[in-house]
């Protein structure tokens, strides 16, 4: 998770162009070549800010976060609570599941990518390439066909480029893969939420027969939704299964 962090400064910062012959500090008395390279730290700093600022969505954008968060954000809901467990744990239990599902992905970045740009034994333009495949690699595997085809079509109709340097366009892969991921969670969330739906019907069904239509099913329900998902061992069978989802 330590190289979590320089990994995402330095592939936004990668990012950011620098200009060969900036001309913009000439008129305060330096001489243009200083001018220039003074421009461009600049302009890299403007982008490390920038990449501070959109870092949780590129980690919701690349990474298995969604489907995470979407299927904890439902088992909540199944289960009639409205606040428990509290966002801030699920999304905490959401990030480290992605630090580890994204464990292999994260570790080919640096080796191949970030690892050797520090070390300056390769060139930016090649240590941004090392550094997104691994995460191309992801998101091809785990992107349904139906979702890439649209957006390849999409990007055809606009005339955009699907293929760029004999790789697909990240522009046309990432939001196929977002949608996938969405679908796949609302999936695996009706799993889930089904038998506390079951556990509803039940009790609703019995308390309208005892004649005590004021009373609300939740009220009765609550205890044993929680009391079977405990008894099945549910977050154990969930976060195991959500593992095993990925390719």
């Amino acid at each position: 998770m330590i190289r979590i962090a320089p990994f995402v400064l330095v592939m936004l910062v990668v990012l950011v162009p620098v200009p060969a012959a900036a001309q913009g500090l000439g008129g305060f008395g330096l001489p243009d070549e200083i001018g220039g390279l003074t421009s461009a730290n600049i302009i890299q700093l403007f982008g490390l800010i920038t990449v501070l600022a959109i870092a949780p969505g590129l980690l919701i954008m690349v990474t298995s976060f969604t489907r995470f968060i979407i299927v904890f954000s439902i088992l909540r809901t199944g289960l009639g609570l409205q606040s428990t467990p509290a966002n801030i744990i699920l999304i905490s239990l959401a990030l480290f599941m992605t630090f580890y599902v994204m464990a292999p992905t994260f570790d080919r970045a640096w080796q191949n990518g970030l690892q050797p740009l520090l070390n300056n034994d390769i060139q930016e333009e090649q240590a941004l390439s090392e550094i997104v495949a691994p995460f191309r690699d992801f998101m091809l595997e785990n992107t349904r066909d139906e979702d890439l085809d649209l957006f390849t079509g999409l990007a055809r109709e606009r005339g955009q480029d699907v293929v760029v340097n004999g790789t697909i366009d990240m522009r046309v892969l990432i939001p196929a893969f977002m949608i996938s991921e969405i679908r796949r969670g609302f999936e695996i969330g009706f799993l889930v939420v089904l038998p506390f739906l079951v556990i509803d019907l039940i009790v609703a069904t019995i308390i309208m027969a005892m004649g005590m239509m004021m009373l609300p099913p939740s009220v009765i329900s609550l205890p044993f939704k929680i009391l079977f998902f405990v008894m099945i061992d549910g977050w154990n069978l969930l976060v195991g299964s959500l593992v095993r989802s990925f390719v």
